[in-house]
């Protein structure tokens, strides 16, 4: 049996041994010897009656008193099966709300998806791989990874005399922390990378040295181990995704009437994103969770109109999120126009501007199924919004949600198909983009008639702004003036009543009323507003056609993302438009900012901001891929060798896998045979039966053993030694099924643990485990884990000690696993 790292796979069905009631026979499969269970000094074999618990119904009389019961269960809490017990009880927990975990078959072939997935993305998005840097890129005094000797500082390139040349050639010279190296360019090409780090200030690196390499050896184990956690996570994520099952959408003639109110001829791009997103909801049976990724103004809200029409005719509701109420109106006024000539389908807007009663009603009508395309912000993703058939989620730039909205945004992809609109994707989400394990469309082929911005960056002075703003005015056309906060928009909008006296000037942020910033927006959209001063509200969504001009101001309090969406509000037609970045002296703007602007910069072409977002991905890192906070795995490697080392781990998923065996397969071969004490046989009312029941549930889950071991304690309190030992034994063989190992045995100091599991997943679970004294101890050769002890141990001590190990063996798995 295969599986990912490793979900227990229940063994259906009880071996034929157990059918027999011979103490002799049921005591052979044990593997324990002949017990002596005497009462009265007479030996006897009970006839079991089962309850649903597999104990006797009698036993439920014959318990312990209750102060016994007490001091056995304070006794239990300490003891190590009580310990092993307890982890197995949060791992259900955990586990319970994600469903059952699939059987190997299932597995292979979902395993097979993801592979075929993974491909696929990395073709479509990236092509040929490689994360290398170009030395002549390079500038002196950035920090770099050498593979194979570790971080240091680029000092230059220059000529000097080869060993073996007679001709000079050029040279890399990299200062390390105990001298210079210089490397042929062409050989540092193949093996150097930049250091970028995850939201790093300036401050002095510690450099590697060249003559040890054994701390930069550790630093790309530790670098190598997460990521290898990394895949198995995402592995877990996709097959999880794709275990959730819906039946296809239909593909109606109406949809073809829909498609051709379209006024437009779609691009390439657009039409693969349209054939992608028909494919997902009308061919597959799993929930589609795709990014379409486009420039503003590309055609990314036809290809979710599409889907809505798709799930919306048949019969279920659509959400549309957006990060803003100025771009959820906006949506819902576009979604409104194309959808009138439908009747039957109700689009519905909700907001915070609305009255409470508004509200209500809206919240009433979603709930009853009489709303079928719902608009709004964050706050359709409240407590209260409850819908009757929900069955697409489209979020329109997702980098603008907080942390917890993302969270409820994920939770729904378990459940309905989920669209994402992006211009520049967060890196998170870029990032499963480009390992595949997302799905992901790239509109990159502008409109026609779209020209590229012009983009101007400079220090700030009120000469180039005036000259700016006079220049789109004398054209007939607007200007937007977005500053990174609220407090300043009054001192630059008197500024420009100055300066433009006969010019209409407003003010819009998102504190504003609402029917204040509507008005607003209506009076700017219609040409009656020359001049919009603003904040990052108008980031997302605007169309305003005549409005070709920006004017961005302090633009190193904004992220990369931000900036570029912000230029995007201008160019909308076919008339040449400009971005004015404005910053404050250089020397107050830390190196992540300047890079930042420097890569805004180089990006002015139509269609890169797909490219932007790599970039962006590079200077402040991607974050965890199930959380928000940066990874500090990546300071190990830094991030370019982090990236190629987790694309090589991610062809080699297969690598990943623990294969499972089944119980009865497992040998323990350790001569221990307990006998039970007659006291605690006196005690059990069918004995033969509880012993059988015991193997019964070792043979179907570690779960089901956990369980069987609670009620034991619970009925008759803890067990003596011996009874400890036998659960012990049935814990051992358990958890070595569960990962991989097929035979057990000691010969001296030494212990041997035969595997069918390969090396890369042994450190992977090895370098999990908590106790440095098992960890340390194990090593893993050819077909087999040894361990070689201080000393010889009694048998007994030597199960106690093979129980834990395996205990800890198979408590790093759960941190793997999501399910």
């Amino acid at each position: 049996m295969a599986l990912l790292l490793p979900i227990p796979i229940p063994i259906h069905g009880v071996s034929s041994c157990y059918r027999s009631r011979s103490a002799s026979r049921l005591c052979r499969v044990w593997g324990w010897g002949l017990l002596k269970i005497q009462r009265g000094g007479r030996t006897q074999m009970p006839t079991p009656t089962k309850n649903s618990l597999g104990l006797s119904n009698s036993t439920f009389t014959k318990t312990k008193s209750s102060k016994k019961r007490r001091e056995a269960a304070v006794e239990a809490e300490s003891d190590a099966i009580s310990i092993l017990n307890e982890r197995i009880r949060r791992e259900q927990r955990k586990k319970s709300s994600e469903g059952s975990p699939m059987e190997a078959e299932e597995a292979d072939k979902y395993l097979e998806l993801v592979k075929q997935q993974q491909q696929r993305g990395l073709q479509k998005l990236k092509g040929d791989l490689s994360y290398k840097v170009d030395p002549y890129t390079l500038r002196s005094g950035d920090y770099v990874v050498h593979k194979k000797v570790g971080l240091g500082r680029f000092v230059g390139i220059k000529f000097d005399n080869a060993p073996a040349s007679m001709d000079p050639i050029e040279y890399v010279f990299i200062e390390y922390a105990d001298g210079m190296a210089k490397l042929p360019v062409k050989q540092a090409s193949r093996l150097l990378y930049r250091y970028n780090l995850p939201n790093e200030n300036k401050k002095p690196h510690t450099l590697s040295k060249l003559n040890d390499t054994s701390v930069w050896e550790r630093r790309k184990t530790k670098g190598k181990i997460a990521i290898q956690k990394m895949v198995v996570d995402l592995m877990e994520l996709y097959l999880h995704r794709l275990k959730q099952t819906r039946p296809p959408y239909p593909l109606t003639p109406a949809m073809a009437h829909f498609v051709s109110q379209f006024p437009y001829e779609p691009t390439p791009d657009q039409k693969q994103a349209f054939i992608d997103v028909e494919k997902d909801l009308t061919g597959r049976e799993t929930p589609m969770d795709r990014l379409i990724c486009g420039d503003v103004g590309f055609g990314k809200t036809e290809v979710a109109l599409r889907a809505i029409f798709c799930v919306v005719s048949a019969g279920k509701q659509a959400m549309v999120l957006a990060p803003t109420i100025v771009l959820a109106k906006q949506h819902f006024e576009v979604i409104s126009q194309r959808f009138s000539i439908y009747p039957n389908i109700n689009v519905g807007l909700l907001s915070r501007f609305q009255t409470k009663s508004e509200k209500d009603e809206h919240l009433d009508m979603i709930k009853n199924g009489h709303l079928d395309i719902i608009v709004g912000t964050h706050s359709l993703l409240g407590s209260r919004v409850v819908y009757n058939n929900l069955g697409l989620l489209v979020v329109d730039e997702e980098q603008r949600f907080g942390v917890k909205q993302k969270e409820k945004i994920a939770s729904f992809k378990t459940s309905v198909d989920v669209l994402t609109l992006s211009a520049t994707p967060i890196p998170r989400t870029l990032y499963l983009a480009l390992t595949g394990f997302r799905d992901a469309s790239l509109i990159s082929t502008p409109p026609p008639e779209r020209v590229p911005i012009r983009t101007h960056l400079s220090a700030y002075s009120k000469e180039r702004v005036l000259s700016a703003i006079k220049y789109e005015l004398e054209r007939g056309g607007q200007v937007f003036y977005v500053l990174p906060r609220i407090k300043g928009l009054e001192e630059v909008m008197s500024f420009l009543e100055q300066s433009f006296p006969d010019v209409e000037i407003a003010i819009a942020h998102g504190k504003q009323y609402s029917k204040q910033l509507e008005e607003t927006m209506e009076k700017f959209s219609q040409g009656e507003i020359k001049i919009l001063t603003c904040t990052n509200i108008v980031e997302s969504g605007l169309d305003i056609q005549n409005a070709n001009t920006i004017i961005i101001q302090d633009v190193q309090q904004f992220g990369l993302a931000q900036l570029y969406q912000l230029r995007g509000r201008v160019g909308r037609a076919d008339k040449e438009a400009h971005a004015h970045l404005f910053y404050p002296e250089k020397s107050l703007l830390t190196d992540q900012a300047l890079e930042r602007l420097a890569a805004l910069e180089e990006c002015c072409q139509l269609g890169q901001g797909f490219q932007l977002a790599e970039r962006d991905m590079g200077i402040r890192g991607f974050g965890t891929i199930f959380g928000e906070q940066q990874t500090g795995d990546v300071g190990n490697v830094g991030i370019d060798l982090f990236f190629e080392m987790l694309f090589e781990s991610l062809s080699k998923v297969d690598e990943h896998r623990v294969v499972s065996v089944p119980y009865w397969s497992v040998e323990i071969d350790m001569n221990i045979n307990p006998h039970l004490p007659s006291e605690y046989i006196n005690n059990l009312e069918n004995p033969m039966e509880i012993i059988h029941e015991a193997e019964k549930a070792a043979e179907k889950d570690i779960w089901s053993l956990m369980q069987y071991t609670e009620n034991l304690r619970r009925q008759y309190g803890k067990e003596p030694h011996s009874m400890e030992i036998l659960l012990k034994k049935l814990y051992v063989r358990r958890m070595a099924a569960d990962i991989g190992i097929t035979k057990i045995y000691a010969s001296g100091k030494m212990v041997f643990m035969k595997t069918v599991m390969n090396k890369h997943v042994f450190n992977l679970i090895t370098d999990s485990v908590v106790s440095d004294v098992h960890r340390n101890s194990l090593v893993f050769e050819g077909d087999q884990i040894k361990a070689e002890l201080l000393l010889e141990l009694p048998r007994e001590q030597l199960l106690n000690w093979i129980f834990r190990c395996l205990a800890e063996l198979h408590a790093s798995l759960p941190s793997l696993i999501k399910y």
